[in-house]
């Protein structure tokens, strides 16, 4: 099931932003190391960065999804957020 507000979430959550920031480097890992290989012989380096790059984003996502964004939380006290 959905939350109410997933547009809200969608647009705004951190969360959201950093995994698909990861996903891009997920996409672009390959193609990068394709034309990383012609170009240096030992691309070792360019594989363990864009590795890297990858797992911070996805930690930064998860580090990003437990703290409150009050944009898209709304109040503590158990009020949903106005939508828009």
């Amino acid at each position: 099931m959905l939350v109410h507000n997933w547009r809200a979430v969608i647009k705004h959550a951190w969360s959201v932003r950093l995994m698909a920031l990861a996903l891009l480097f997920i996409v672009l890992e390959p193609v990068i190391n394709f034309f990383a290989a012609t170009w240096v012989s030992r691309n070792l380096y360019i594989q363990l960065a864009m590795s890297a790059i990858t797992g911070l984003f996805a930690v930064a996502a998860i580090v990003a999804r437990i703290f409150v964004q009050q944009k898209i939380s709304g109040e503590l006290n158990g009020k949903p957020p106005a939508e828009g």
